[in-house]
């Protein structure tokens, strides 16, 4: 039987919706997809989009962390981009938090995203 638990942490931008910051079922842990906004609520949308990458991941990580994961333990990764000219510096910051052996992923230009930011990604990490 499989037992849903949710994942919450002060550390990440709050579910502004009807979702979770992550779910889990002690294997896996899928992580909403997460924007530049800071646990304090401040959204980064005019920042440009390696500042809001950077902020996507200290979202991320935290998420990751409360589940008892880390970095090293995310399988794939969704990167959503407002436009797809962002990738290489989008890329330039993602390539810093995956040094020897990065996760799955892709990355497309999903147009508008939540509240007018560039960048959205989400992670399913193993928990194992």
């Amino acid at each position: 039987m499989c037992v849903k638990e949710i994942i919450s942490t002060d550390d990440a931008a709050s579910a502004v919706g009807a979702y979770s910051q992550g779910t889990t079922n002690g294997e896996l842990l899928f992580t909403a997809g997460q924007i530049a906004l800071t646990p304090d609520g401040d959204l980064l949308d005019d920042e440009d989009i390696q500042t809001q990458t950077e902020q996507v991941f200290a979202n991320l990580t935290a998420i990751i962390e409360e589940a008892g994961g880390s970095l090293d333990d995310v399988l794939k990764c969704t990167v959503f981009l407002a436009d797809i000219d962002d990738f290489d510096a989008m890329n330039e910051v993602y390539g810093s938090y995956f040094d020897d052996e990065p996760p799955a992923r892709s990355a497309v230009e999903a147009g508008a995203l939540p509240a007018g930011v560039d960048v959205e990604i989400e992670a399913i990490v193993s928990l194992e």
